[in-house]
């Protein structure tokens, strides 16, 4: 250094550089001014700006939420969550440092007593690492790679005193409790606890945090998951040195080493399934925000609620393997050969499990031997079961002497298991059709549940959002609801008799009943109770094919996805199930358009709202595209299809009056349809193959969707008293109760459709008794 040469900063001074050197083993005098000089002029102006540790912007996540606050689904390739040093639990922090840096508080950065240590190792050209202090290890993460050169180890010293001249030790604890990489994709000491023990991390025992704070010096061979062992000896140093030190005492000491800790093995789990919402969520935020979506911390709440969603998730895992399980087994997914060798054939299971992909509680098995009365598997944990008795039933087939190749269970094959109560597992099989379900409030337009297939991690295609499928007689009540404006109501009387005269408006065929019974003169309301194909068609030819059609647009309909002919009434166009919700909330509602919604707020890392959507009541006259008559007097038939038609088991089990909805079957049964509605929530749910085919013969809406419905609406409900509609102005009651609009009380065309001329009878005043209308018999 000459006399011009410029001050050095207080963090380079000769005092730290020195010692420095003689970190390095360079006792020698002259080597050390050369090593002084080396570091002052080459490496000290080349030192990067501390920016990043002085206004530390850690990569927190992209994270989605329910409404009521339960994580749904995370996105970025670093899990982690920022935690203030104030808000670190004591005996963590003591953990951390009583293994990596016992004189934290007390040295400048480099811990010469300890770096003395590491002298003679680094006089041999290993260049341990044994002697870094945690400050070194903040400059080493955030700036340097973990070559082990003396250039880097030199250029690390430096930037460890120039980062305590510019941190206190607080801070620089709290950038090293939030950077360090601790496994499984966690970083930081919060993001970690969650990760392995699905904790916060001040709900964490002295054991855990031991276990913890032995993650830095080798995050891969000391993981609890995949290193339970080694892990576990690392948590005893651990704890030792807690105990020398007094940070604990002999009873916690000992208490702790007989701690049996339950480490998660699944990584980050979630509070409720909800995968389908969370990509919903993820791909509206990027298409705002792009690659910074994953790292700026943002929150995002939907307005999905915890306990719907597990009961729609619940819902639709439990009636589709229902459905699955009532067509039979179709045999083991896969065969390998069993090496004779233990080890071979552990090696040669393991291989096997891992290439199948998880479904929740479908756990893949290796069967290693079978027999009529009983079935020995071992799953992926290499657990051994032995399944016998009612846990054989689905694979019956299978165990048969006769069975054929494929359907056979012998040693070799990979099955699925699931556990029937703690003792007992079964035998079970991915299902291959797909179902989804979807709930809204019907005021507001506010998503409460979606599922959009049965299983996510199986299959991505969102059912709810991207299925266009017929709606078979699911599109029944938009048809009748336009006739009501034509002055038909439920009372008028229609001929339930085969038709032959609308070939050319069919595409060739003439519709038929699917019962294929014919009732003769029924009423409008039991027609749609019973579903019945020719009475709706022939509702439809009497009011216009060209009006119906464009009353669906009132809706929310796709004009352009229905046809403009007599098949409409029988749901050959195409609608999605969310298209279908929307629908049905204008029943719902009273008459009103809504406008679906799935993300409420969007929080950044720092807590400001980016973006909110604020709930758009839909009772307002602009919203209005229905009249509140033609709403009441197609609710009363939607109660009606509840109580004593096609969806009367769903009035039977819920045992609400204010429940509507309506059954919807395709023809050959290729889709299952159940919608409707209670208590302001509107639900639909679909059952069918990806590759449309045949559901089955006995198989309609309401043994398919309809059971989807009761049971997740019997939660939804729990808190929804039922609703009654008021008598709207301007209906009069006909003379079999049902209500009709009062212009058309006296006008005998509507009192029939396709049948002889009757007259009118008369009707009551506005006002009357609202008597619900009874099926007529014919």
């Amino acid at each position: 250094m000459t006399a011009n040469s410029p001050a050095l900063p207080k963090w380079l001074n000769r005092r730290n550089v020195i010692r420095a050197a003689a970190v390095s083993g360079i006792a020698a005098a002259v080597g050390a001014a050369l090593l002084a000089g080396y570091m002052l002029v080459v490496i000290g102006p080349n030192l990067p700006a501390l920016d990043t540790v002085t206004d530390y912007q850690p990569k927190i996540p992209l994270r989605i939420y329910t409404a009521d606050n339960a994580l749904i689904g995370e996105f970025g390739e670093e899990h982690r969550d920022f935690v203030a040093i104030k808000d670190v639990p004591e005996l963590m922090k003591k953990a951390i440092l009583a293994i990596e840096d016992k004189r934290f508080y007390d040295h400048g950065g480099i811990d010469w007593i300890r770096a003395l240590g590491a002298v003679k190792s680094n006089l041999r050209g290993s260049f341990r690492q044994g002697g870094s202090t945690i400050t070194m290890q903040v400059a080493r993460n955030f700036y340097l790679t973990r070559d082990k050169t003396p250039a880097r180890k030199m250029t690390e010293v430096m930037l460890a005193y120039k980062i305590e001249a510019a941190l206190s030790k607080d801070q620089i604890l709290e950038l090293y409790l939030n950077q360090i990489y601790l496994g499984q994709r966690s970083y930081g000491f919060a993001s970690a606890a969650q990760t392995y023990f699905s904790k916060p991390l001040k709900e964490l025992s002295i054991a855990e945090m031991a276990m913890l704070a032995g993650l830095p010096q080798n995050p891969a061979r000391h993981n609890p998951v995949s290193n339970p062992k080694r892990a576990r000896l690392r948590q005893h140093l651990v704890l030792k040195s807690m105990r020398d030190l007094a940070y604990i005492t002999e009873a916690q000491y000992q208490q702790a080493l007989k701690e049996n800790l339950h480490v998660s093995t699944k990584g980050q789990e979630f509070d409720v399934h909800a995968e389908y919402v969370a990509e919903l969520a993820r791909q509206a935020v990027y298409e705002q925000y792009k690659e910074e979506s994953y790292s700026r911390g943002i929150s995002v709440y939907t307005t999905i609620l915890k306990a719907d969603q597990e009961a729609a998730y619940e819902s639709v895992r439990r009636n589709v393997l229902n459905y699955d399980q009532r067509h039979g087994y179709r045999g083991p997914e896969a065969f390998i050969d069993l090496p004779d060798d233990p080890e071979d054939r552990e090696d040669a299971i393991d291989e096997a499990l891992q290439k199948r992909r998880s479904s929740d509680r479908l756990i893949p098995a290796v069967v290693l031997s079978a027999s009529a009365k009983s079935v020995k598997v071992e799953t992926i944990d290499g657990e051994e079961l032995d399944i016998t008795g009612d846990g054989l039933k689905l694979a019956a087939p299978g165990l048969s002497e006769n069975a054929k190749a494929g359907l056979k269970l012998r040693p070799g094959a990979i099955i699925r298991v699931s556990q029937m109560d703690k003792k007992r597992w079964s035998i079970t099989q991915v299902p291959l059709v797909a179902a989804a379900f979807v709930s809204m409030d019907s005021a507001t337009g506010a998503y409460h549940a979606m599922v959009g297939g049965f299983d996510f991690n199986l299959h991505q295609f969102n059912h709810v959002t991207q299925a266009w499928r017929q709606p078979g007689s699911a599109i029944k009540p938009f048809v009748y609801s336009a006739a009501l404006e034509k002055g038909y109501f439920p009372g008028t009387l229609i001929n339930d008799v085969k038709l032959s005269d609308t070939g050319s408006d069919t595409g060739g065929w003439d519709p038929q009943n699917d019962d294929n019974v014919y009732d003769g003169p029924i009423s409008m309301h039991v027609s749609l109770a019973k579903s019945k194909n020719v009475t709706s068609v022939r509702l439809l030819r009497a009011v216009g094919v060209p009006y119906a059609h464009s009353f669906l647009e009132k809706f929310g309909f796709t004009p352009a996805k229905h046809p403009t002919n007599l098949t409409m009434t029988l749901g050959t166009g195409a609608v999605t199930p969310q298209q279908l919700a929307g629908a049905y909330s204008v029943f719902a509602n009273g008459g009103y358009q809504v406008q679906p919604y799935l993300v409420a707020r969007i929080v950044d890392g720092n807590g400001k709202v980016l973006s909110e959507t604020k709930p758009q009541q839909a009772a307002q006259e602009g919203n209005r595209v229905l009249d509140p008559r033609n709403v009441f007097i197609t609710d009363s038939m939607l109660r009606e299809v509840v109580r004593s038609g096609t969806g009367a088991q769903a009035g039977a089990r819920l045992g609400r009056p204010d429940l509507a909805g309506k059954t919807g079957t395709t023809s050959d049964a290729v889709d299952g349809w159940f919608a409707g509605y209670g208590g302001g929530v509107v639900g639909v749910a679909w059952m069918g193959y990806d590759d449309p085919k045949s559901l089955g013969g006995r198989e309609f809406g309401a043994t398919l969707a309809m059971p989807i419905w009761i049971d997740y609406m019997r939660v939804a409900l729990q808190k929804a008293p039922p609703r009654e509609r008021p008598v709207p102005e301007g209906v009069v009651q006909a003379e079999d109760g049902s209500w009709m609009y009062a212009e058309y009380a006296n006008d005998a065309s509507v009192r029939t459709i396709d049948l002889d001329a009757q007259p009118p009878a008369p009707a009551q005043e506005p006002g009357a008794t609202n008597v619900q209308p009874t099926p007529v018999q014919p």
